[in-house]
């Protein structure tokens, strides 16, 4: 299948590195024109430099912003006013104990990992609207469906993700425009090791402490080993492009085969 994005413009919230970061070259290496978002001005201009290096030619912009707040998000969409292509990937995990989660952290957790993606959505999706073409994701996780007991207010809105998925892609609905979720597995980023970490023998090297965070934590895998961020970024591609006009209102998983159910 050949994905030809030439002449759209994607953004891709918390592209910086990981999961977003490998969206961003996905999209960026079929032809789209990037937004890269991150807080930090430094870290931003350093993704952009390494993607550029990457997907030689690509059209990048960089737009330090936190847009989980309305001043980072007005900021992104003054960078870009209109996109094609919004990839709300932006998001926080950690594990706590679910008695002492804080009421602050309950909020932190939504603010960041929903409300950022809503008000980006409610920022673009009328643009999408009315040229009758767009595509919106938003990256969901296993935890969505199977709650992990240490992490359950990052379980909490990653579950709102599908719902305003859902919720949206009826918004749109009889247009151009798709919205999807996307139902991401454990996956091999540089955050999820320090939570992998968290969970098992720091002594342990890396490709051992995995195999047991797997066996231990996430026995359920039918993959048996982490995902890679491209293998999440494929899916993202597929959803972005012409070929995935009729897959709308979906929550789509790519998770190794974690969730047992045949339904998300």
């Amino acid at each position: 299948m050949q994905v030809d994005l030439a002449g759209r413009t994607a953004l891709v919230t918390g592209s910086s590195q990981g999961i977003g970061r490998a969206i961003a070259l996905g999209l960026a290496r079929s032809g789209a024109r990037v937004g890269v978002n991150g807080r930090s001005v430094e870290r931003v201009a350093a993704a952009v430099d390494g993607l550029r290096a990457d997907a030689p030619g690509a059209e990048f912009v960089a737009i330090a912003a936190d847009v989980s707040t309305e001043e980072g998000a007005a900021r992104a969409v003054e960078a870009l006013p209109g996109v094609d292509i919004l990839t709300n990937n932006l998001g926080i995990f950690g594990s706590k104990p679910a008695l002492e989660i804080t009421d602050a952290e309950w909020r932190q957790y939504f603010e960041v990992n929903v409300l950022a993606a809503v008000r980006l959505t409610r920022a673009y999706l009328p643009g999408m609207v009315e040229r009758n073409w767009g595509r919106i994701q938003y990256i969901a996780s296993d935890s969505a469906v199977a709650v992990p007991a240490e992490m359950i207010h990052y379980g909490m809105s990653k579950t709102a993700l599908l719902s305003v998925s859902r919720g949206f892609a009826k918004e749109a609905a009889g247009t151009g425009v798709t919205v999807n979720s996307v139902i991401a597995g454990p996956t091999h980023t540089g955050g999820v090791r320090d939570f992998v970490y968290e969970l098992v023998d720091r002594d342990l090297p890396w490709d051992e402490a995995q195999r047991v965070f797997m066996r231990e934590h996430r026995p359920q895998s039918l993959l048996q080993r982490l995902i890679e961020p491209e293998e999440i970024a494929n899916m993202v591609v597929y959803l972005s492009s012409e070929q995935s006009s009729a897959t709308t209102g979906g929550a789509l998983r790519v998770d190794g085969g974690y969730v047992d159910s045949i339904l998300p």
